[in-house]
């Protein structure tokens, strides 16, 4: 009787929020409680097609069943073939992986756009528990770059303390649209971009604090402050950008580092 109160907007929601696609059937028995639910038939179709393909997904790496996807602690695939497809649907699933907290992917198949279609299913809190994201030897590139920065700016992986994007592909627009997100993640102690294609540009967006608007009261918030270990080697950095990180680090602007890597650069030994 509560049920039949609600109006179609609030029973959508709450059927929304029971959509588990890898635990389905609290949703499947709450729409049977409630004939206005039952009308949501659509969703609840979704629902099973979507069930369906995750557990595909996890034969497909090796899980024997949705809940030993749903329990796990550590995901680290490598070479496992998957598709652009396949890190969407990853994706999507990022709310329904609560004990999650290492995923890490070496995917090359995945294509040019497998990882920002990860990113773009990834909604307000996806990924928990997740402290350890690493991607490496798979393309990200600016679209991707760009678009793991939104889902940073939404709320995903709210505890992110290690994030390691190697030879992804990301130059100097990817950075900089990633940073000011960056500099937002509170707990990030550990950033790996080695072997990406930025350059100083890129580098300075990250280790350089921006302005504060004209009149804005100045920020209290460190920006970076926990950032422990910068690895940067293998990317385009010159001198110029060693001369911006080396003004940055007179300022203070990394307050915790302990490690920088910048070998293997175009930065002479001056």
């Amino acid at each position: 009787m509560a049920l039949s109160t609600l109006n179609g907007d609030a029973q959508g929601i709450i059927f929304n929020h029971l959509c588990n696609v890898l635990d389905p059937g609290a949703a499947v028995a709450f729409s049977s409680a409630s004939s206005e639910l039952r009308k949501l038939t659509q969703a609840e179709r979704q629902l099973k097609a979507d069930h369906e393909a995750a557990a595909a997904l996890g034969r497909k790496v090796g899980k024997q069943s949705c809940k030993e996807l749903r329990e796990a602690k550590l995901v680290a695939w490598a070479l496992k073939g998957l598709s652009a497809d396949d890190l969407a649907l990853l994706g999507r699933l990022g709310l329904a992986l609560p004990a999650l907290e290492t995923l890490a992917l070496l995917e090359p198949t995945a294509g040019p756009d497998g990882v920002q279609r990860l990113a773009v299913g990834l909604g307000a809190g996806a990924l928990p528990a997740v402290n350890l994201f690493a991607v490496s030897g798979t393309h990200v590139g600016d679209a991707g770059a760009s678009e793991l920065a939104a889902a940073l700016g939404r709320g995903a992986l709210p505890r992110l303390k290690r994030l390691t994007l190697c030879k992804a592909a990301i130059g100097d627009a990817g950075l900089v649209a990633l940073a000011p997100a960056l500099r937002r993640v509170p707990a990030l102690e550990h950033l790996n971009l080695w072997g990406n294609p930025f350059g100083d540009e890129g580098l300075a967006a990250l280790v350089v604090p921006p302005a504060p608007p004209a009149g804005a009261p100045p920020t209290t918030t460190a920006e970076l402050a926990e950032l422990k270990d910068l690895y940067l080697n293998h990317a385009q950095i010159t001198d110029a950008g060693c001369a911006a990180l080396a003004d940055a680090l007179r300022r203070d602007a990394l307050p915790a580092i302990i490690t920088i890597r910048i070998d293997r650069t175009a930065a002479s030994a001056e």
